[in-house]
């Protein structure tokens, strides 16, 4: 493998002849099944290089030795290529340039090793209440989705336990509970504090149940109020969503990607983990259908394949997507081509909306997915067939759209509202 990066089979001879020689190699291998640049390999390799010299140089013999070196070794870089660094971010830049290679190869060659350059994988609360997240799972039935949600707020509370100097949980109590419930009102809107009070009257009582706190406090935690239906669907026009779409730059990779993406969202009304799921299996040529198998509902559904969104599909899937063996549709367009997550998709939702100049409320995929649904009772479709169609578990989610059928609503205001009725 090293011979398709080095002309000369002396330097190929001269890496595997390191005592991390082997490894390096295996490293590259990775490197290239993820089509990643010749550049990129070149530019790993010789940070691997010097990082095999610098730990041999301070005693590491093993694999073992290694973890412990990666601070040194980084420290040792920038002192030798960060001196001209100007601000920040170039010397950030340049940290990261020795830390990312020599963690990705330790995290192929040490099982269970994770690094600083990615998110650590030890839940929240995870010695004072080990057995939660097995709770949520077995005991709750809580979809992964859902826990990762619970990891996401336990871990916002935990920090701020740590801020406030408090290490043990038998010294949580009904104030501290609401201080940090109030504090996080000031961040995150209605919807997001009243889920965050359900997930600490959830651990509350666990912790009460496993005597970890000897008084039940759920019932102290304050439950925030929401009105339903008080909000309106973040919809747009479909001029909008043409004037979108037109701004997308199709010449691009990513352009390509995206403008399949988004096709998806408006055409079908889809939710950003289900664009994220899908599989090239997902997609039936033949027939010209596509299967949406990862709905919120834990059902699927089958779609008409239109010709637009088809069409945008090849375009992508023939010229702009990885040549790699992952079975999701959309991939990061840069190695190691990792599927996206669904943030990723909102995330370049939002992007264009900005970029074409479109103001909404929190623009997002859900954007799209109001404007799909809005468009739909636009037409004088049953609220029971676009629920159906958009994937919604009950009949009370789809309701919400009632307050934007406007047509219908003006034929109430002039006071000719019983065929509306």
């Amino acid at each position: 493998m090293l011979e398709r990066y080095f002309v000369r089979p002396k330097t190929a001879d001269r890496i595997r002849s390191l005592w991390l020689g082997p490894a390096i190699e295996k490293y590259v291998a990775w490197l290239a099944e993820r089509r990643a640049a010749k550049a990129t390999v070149l530019r790993c390799v010789q940070t691997l290089v010097r990082f095999t010299q610098f730990a041999g140089s301070r005693g590491a013999t093993t694999w073992t030795d290694l973890p412990s070196q990666v601070g040194p070794f980084v420290d040792y870089w920038m002192q030798e290529h960060g001196s001209g660094c100007c601000n920040e971010k170039s010397r950030s830049t340049i940290r990261l340039q020795a830390r990312t290679p020599v963690e990705q190869l330790l995290r192929l060659l040490i099982p269970g090793f994770v690094g600083s350059t990615r998110r650590r994988l030890v839940p929240p609360f995870d010695d004072a209440a080990p057995g939660f997240l097995h709770y949520l799972e077995h005991e709750r039935g809580f979809r992964p989705a859902t826990r990762e949600r619970y990891v996401h707020h336990l871990g916002v509370f935990e920090t701020y336990l740590r801020r406030v100097d408090v290490h043990d949980l038998k010294k949580l109590s009904p104030e501290l509970l609401t201080k940090f419930l109030t504090e996080s009102a000031v961040r995150i809107k209605p919807g997001g504090v009243q889920q965050r009070s359900g997930v600490l009257r959830t651990f509350v009582r666990y912790l009460h149940r496993q005597d970890l706190i000897p008084t039940d406090l759920s019932r102290g935690i304050p439950r925030g109020r929401q009105y339903r239906h008080a909000a309106v669907p973040r919809s747009i026009t479909w001029a909008e969503v043409r004037r979108v779409l037109e701004a997308v730059d199709r010449r691009t990779p990513v352009g390509k990607r995206d403008y399949a993406l988004l096709l998806l969202l408006v055409t079908y009304g889809l939710r950003a983990r289900e664009v994220a799921a899908l599989q090239l299996d997902d997609i039936d040529w033949q027939r010209e259908q596509i299967h949406v198998i990862a709905r919120k509902g834990g059902h699927s559904t089958v779609y008409p394949l239109s010709t637009t969104v088809g069409e945008a599909l090849v375009e992508y899937l023939q010229q702009a997507r990885p040549a790699v063996s992952d079975r999701h549709v959309f991939l990061a367009t840069m190695a190691p081509f990792a599927p996206l997550r669904p943030h990723v998709i909102s995330g370049r939702a939002a992007h264009h909306l900005q970029a074409a100049g479109v103001d909404v409320p929190r623009p997002g995929s859900h954007t799209f997915r109001h404007t799909c649904v809005q468009r739909l009772v636009d037409a004088d479709f049953p609220f029971k067939v676009i629920g159906d169609y958009v994937g919604h578990r009950t009949q009370e989610a789809t309701q919400v759209y009632g307050k934007v059928a406007i047509h219908h609503l003006r034929q109430l205001a002039l006071g000719d509202g019983e065929e509306a009725l």
